[in-house]
């Protein structure tokens, strides 16, 4: 059996009278990419934003690693190594590629202020250290022939690959993406899948809120497919695009054309 990694257990979130979750409860294991879907309201960034700390649920628990996430703060829980991204990426515009990584290598650093003004032996070994981790995380992200260019120069996509590396930099056991290739084009898109394969085989599990479903389909372990609060379907891609509920829960958007989005790319 696969390690449980992040476990929501019967999770609910309420405002006021307004329910935005129900009974949310699934597992995700080690090593696995899990796309959580829905349409727009189904309580997707809500689910994140309980994931993360942003938010404390009415009822039920988010476990990582086995701790009970409830009453952490949400840089707390980013310490434990459960690191989100967000929709919209915020770079160091004038400072390169390279700088912005190394930028956030030194928020992680734990030296001491003295050690760091005096460059002690420690300081600079340390330092040399985060200047070839920052060389590994532009190289895996395929920003190496960028890393010289200022990040505000680069492309909406490149910047997303960017706050990547930045989200690696924290050294997570655990990503949670919040729809990574929103705004991308498909060339974007396809080297961002990529990406996130070669994150997952570095050891990092993976969640992600998406709404581009050939690529949900095409990058995903499984999926779990959230609609008005409560989890309607869970299982891998092939389970999902022919789940007769899944394709009720996007009527919004036209049964058909969905079914022939979704197959066309199976």
């Amino acid at each position: 059996m696969t390690e449980t990694v992040l476990s929501i257990e019967h999770v609910g979130v309420q405002f006021g009278g307004l329910v935005a979750i129900s009974d949310m409860n699934f597992q995700v294991g080690q090593g696995e990419i899990v796309s959580l879907i829905g349409p727009n309201g189904a309580g997707k960034t809500t689910a994140f934003n309980v994931m993360t700390g942003f938010l404390t649920p009415t009822k039920g628990a988010v476990k990582y690693c086995g701790q009970d996430l409830r009453g952490l703060k949400p840089h707390e829980i980013a310490d434990l190594g459960l690191i989100r991204t967000f929709q919209r990426t915020s770079v160091f515009p004038n400072d390169t590629v390279f700088d912005n990584v190394l930028i956030g290598l030194h928020r992680q650093g734990k030296l001491g202020l003295l050690e760091a003004i005096l460059r002690l032996p420690r300081a600079r070994a340390s330092e040399q250290a985060m200047r070839e981790r920052a060389g590994e995380l532009v190289r895996l992200v395929g920003l190496e022939a960028r890393a010289n260019e200022m990040a505000g120069s680069l492309s909406y996509g490149e910047q997303r690959l960017v706050g990547v590396a930045l989200a690696l930099a924290a050294q997570p056991k655990m990503l949670l993406m919040d729809e990574p290739v929103s705004g991308m084009n498909a060339s974007e898109t396809h080297t961002f899948v990529q990406l996130i394969r070669r994150i997952r085989d570095s050891g990092i599990t993976i969640l992600l809120v998406e709404h581009d479903m050939p690529m949900v389909m095409s990058v995903s372990d499984r999926i779990v497919v959230l609609n008005y609060g409560r989890i309607i379907a869970e299982g891998p891609p092939d389970e999902i695009r022919r789940n007769p509920a899944v394709i009720e829960a996007y009527l919004g958007q036209s049964a058909k054309d969905v079914v022939k989005e979704v197959t066309a790319h199976a």
